[in-house]
């Protein structure tokens, strides 16, 4: 067995191999596929190995969404049923002999008995010459009489719960719409049920055509126009997540990686409810809606949770009803609603798609309160706390808030004190490198850049216009920080945190952001929401308000800003530069010290 677990050598070549998921192996007929890669070299079978694991899962995703009978399938079986039995109905009036053809065929009996043609002392002479002529008179008689009583049975059979009626037509529409649902299932049964009533609703038209009434209409509420999207298959490159890639790759709002990833993530949930192969052309509203229906009842963190293994959105959703984990909030929903929208847009700008399906349809948002800036007696009290200024222990969060002698001194300290001090976002800080740390024109700063020296953990910014150069504060470099730098250089390695990690989600600081919120509860600092790491980049954006600055002024300091050569490279002139070090050293808080976590001062 190869490294790689969906890699094999059989022989002296590689093959490719997978596991059927269990709910498919019925419909599949085996329990793995294999398909050989036609090479000895690994690495060549590694580059060949993918393309053949991501087209069998988009397959699964295909059978798992055949499997499933929607809404929409049912609303256009029933439709496409009920009008193709009154079509035919009417095909059939306009068969049926006129006034004048029968009276012809009754001339053509009388005229063969006066030649003397048809033996009239014989009775079954006489029935064989008027055959036709009979059939003819009766067709409208024998048709309405056909109708009534298959009305009739029709009615007993869906009485009773039987389907032999039409079973035929039932297992028909799912062979044309290529939908893979089990004759006698629950979904099957539905399906015959309903069609069974839109015939009764077509015959019962057909005796209101017989009384000469065209004006009929259905009265069974699920016997109506079908509105939903048909179910269609992509042609090649024009499925939604081969687009989704193009988007990716152009980045058109230069996003961060980890940002491009959720956003790959919620839209592949949207994928789940539609299947792997339908056009990107074809998602309406209908399909947005339907998905939204379904996120408002996900249950959190389903995809990591044991009893839904296996199970796409539309089964763990309706096994959560029996089972009642907390679903996720609407604020969440509207999170996966906006990665589509994002994407949708660009669809709509790129000609894939006349508009965007996803406008209108954001849930109303929750009155959550906003974070808001430390005030500077918090400040205090959390600069003096045991985070700061000593705690029980470094190693676990709880002991943190417990005072002691353990010093933190990673990126769990300087994290917040550099956003307080540059407004600058966790994560850009978090990533930095050593080397974008530096002096510039006789100041240091930082660069928030992707460029240049890569930590281990990447790099990443949330927009093009987020990467800048900020000026190190004083307050900074008086508690230590460039001595903090210069020992990272000397230790060696690129990054100058290096045990700040992302998360299984490639977000940095996301355990610190959660931890910080957590310790103010414990410290007394908070109750409920509004304080929060980012707390402190609201903090600094007031403190330069303070100091007499306009946000139009301040902003690219923050990073509201467009994309520039100055933030990709970090070159600026002098003046610009002064510029920067003046907005930076402006950052102040009332009363506020923090010369108390220098090292010659703490011990």
């Amino acid at each position: 067995m190869a490294s790689v677990s969906y890699l094999f050598r059989r022989g002296a070549s590689y093959s490719a191999r997978i596991r059927v998921p269990l709910d498919l192996v019925e419909v599949v007929g085996a329990k793995e596929l294999v398909k050989a890669l036609g090479t000895k070299e690994q690495s060549e079978a590694k580059r060949l190995m993918w393309p053949v694991i991501q087209a069998w899962h988009s397959h699964f995703d295909d059978l798992r969404a055949r499997r499933l009978l929607t809404q929409d399938d049912q609303d256009h079986a029933v439709w496409d049923h009920y009008s193709a039995a009154t079509d035919r109905d009417e095909v059939s009036r306009g068969q049926v002999p006129s006034v004048d053809e029968v009276a012809s065929l009754r001339r053509g009996v009388v005229d063969a008995v006066r030649r003397g043609e048809v033996d009239t002392s014989d009775p079954e002479a006489v029935m064989i010459a008027s055959l036709d002529f009979l059939a003819a008179r009766d067709a409208p008689k024998i048709a309405a009489d056909h109708r009534a009583a298959k009305l009739a049975e029709l009615r007993l059979h869906l009485t009773k719960g039987e389907t032999a009626l039409i079973a035929d037509e039932v297992d028909e529409v799912l062979r044309t719409q290529r939908l893979l649902v089990k004759r006698g299932s629950p979904d099957w049964i539905s399906l015959a049920r309903s069609m069974m009533r839109a015939e009764i609703e077509a015959l019962q038209r057909g005796q209101e055509r017989d009384r000469g009434d065209y004006t009929g209409q259905a009265k069974d509420p699920i016997v109506r126009p079908a509105f939903g999207p048909r179910r269609q298959t992509a042609k090649p490159g024009e499925s939604i997540m081969e687009v989704f890639e193009i988007f990716a790759s152009e980045n058109p709002r230069g996003v961060a990686k980890d940002r491009v990833d959720q956003c790959r993530r919620d839209i592949g949930t949207f994928v789940e409810t539609v299947g792997a192969s339908f056009p990107i052309g074809m998602i309406t509203k209908a399909e947005v809606r339907t998905w939204k229906q379904l996120l408002v009842k996900y249950p959190v963190k389903a995809t990591e949770t044991k009893v839904f293994a296996g199970m796409n959105i539309h089964q763990f959703i309706k096994a959560n009803e029996k089972i009642g984990k907390p679903v996720i909030a609407d604020r969440t929903v509207n999170r996966y609603l906006s990665s589509l929208g994002a994407f949708m847009t660009w669809a709509e700008n790129n000609g894939y798609v006349d508009k965007n399906p996803v406008e209108g349809l954001m849930l109303k948002k929750e009155n959550k309160a906003a974070t808001l800036p430390f005030k500077p007696e918090e400040l205090k009290t959390l600069f003096h706390s045991p985070w700061f200024a000593g705690c029980q222990s470094a190693d676990e969060w709880r002991n943190v808030a417990k005072p002691g002698n353990i010093l933190i001194r990673d990126h769990r300290f300087w994290v917040p004190l550099m956003m307080a001090f540059s407004g600058a976002r966790p994560s850009e800080i978090g990533q930095l490198a050593v080397s974008d740390v530096r002096q510039e024109h006789g100041h240091w700063i930082m660069h928030i850049t992707t460029e240049g020296e890569t930590t281990t953990e990447g790099k990443s910014v949330k927009t093009a216009g987020s990467m800048r150069v900020v000026p190190i504060h004083p307050e900074l470099i008086k508690i230590g920080f460039i001595a903090y730098h210069e020992k990272r250089v000397k230790e060696g390695g690129t990054a100058l945190f290096p045990m700040a990690r992302r998360n299984e989600r490639g977000q940095m600081m996301a355990e610190l952001s959660r931890e910080f919120g957590r310790y103010l509860s414990r410290i007394g600092l908070k109750e409920g929401r509004g304080l929060s790491l980012y707390s402190f980049r609201h903090g600094a954006a007031d403190a330069l308000r303070r100091a007499g600055y306009l946000d139009q002024e301040f902003g690219f300091i923050l990073g509201h800003t467009e994309a520039s050569m100055t933030g990709k490279y970090g070159i600026m002139p002098q003046g610009m530069l002064e510029k920067r070090v003046e907005l930076v050293n402006a950052i102040a808080y009332a009363g506020l010290t923090i010369d108390h976590l220098a090292p010659n001062v703490i011990t």
